[in-house]
């Protein structure tokens, strides 16, 4: 399925920081392609740079919405 990358949330971990060896999970909100419907996922934000994926791309997503699988048109 494809969807749009409308907002990506990074967390606030506060004063505490991060826990050790723990990945940064990005919140992310798309919307489904042709459609007005809108859903959030978590998915790791090392992961998001590394396939170079940021707010208002199109993405391939898993039919179970739990995984970017790829940037659409690369």
């Amino acid at each position: 399925m494809e969807a749009k990358v409308i907002r990506i949330e990074e967390p606030d971990f506060g004063c505490e920081g991060r826990p050790e060896g723990a990945p940064v999970m990005d919140k992310v909100i798309l919307r489904k392609t042709g459609s007005t419907e809108e859903f959030t996922m978590k998915e790791d934000d090392a992961y998001l740079y590394e396939l170079g994926i940021w707010e208002g791309d199109v993405v391939e997503v898993s039919e179970d919405k739990t995984k970017i699988l790829r940037k659409v048109g690369e």
